[in-house]
């Protein structure tokens, strides 16, 4: 089990520290069509879409990242005070209980979605925008798997904790 929980983890920390220089690529971009509009009067629909393409990659496909390095967001009224066997106990909980099924949920709802997108390689509704609009849809996939399996070496760590010896 050590195993699969450490290349999981590997995965989501090379995705996630890949797919994270986006935000700064994000600032850059945005800025420069800031400027090159407002000083300049000059517009890149393609420049404006591909803020948005980096910013559902960084939300969507860094999500496992989050998820491995724990940053998401939680309530932690309780939970902080809580001993690592109850912590890991709510992990595996919140994992099987919640986790899973959203992700499965999401996958399960999206899938002709996106399918059908790849399907006519839909694009950009501007004529000279980004003509990917099906590869930022499955992002949708790629988040349920890499939460998903992140959410699987979560609940590997938290038994480990729960059955130590």
């Amino acid at each position: 089990m050590n195993f699969l929980e450490k290349n999981i983890n590997a995965l989501n920390k090379a995705v996630g520290e890949l797919f994270s220089w986006f935000t700064l690529f994000m600032v850059i971009i945005t800025a420069l069509v800031v400027l090159l509009r407002y000083g300049f009067n000059i517009g890149f629909i393609w420049m404006q879409e591909s803020v948005r393409f980096m910013y559902a990659a960084v939300f969507l496909i860094c999500a496992g990242y989050t998820l491995l390095e724990d940053k998401h967001v939680r309530v932690d009224v309780f939970y902080q005070k809580m001993s690592p066997q109850y912590k890991a106990l709510v992990d595996i909980i919140g994992t099987i209980l919640l986790l899973w099924p959203v992700c499965f949920t999401i996958f399960y709802f999206s899938w002709n979605y996106v399918l059908n997108s790849w399907a006519q390689l839909e694009g950009s509704l501007e004529e000279r925008g980004l003509h990917l609009v099906y590869l930022m849809k499955t992002f949708l996939w790629v988040f349920c798997v890499l939460v998903s399996i992140q959410g699987l070496s979560n609940v590997i760590k938290s038994l480990k904790i729960l059955y130590k010896k």
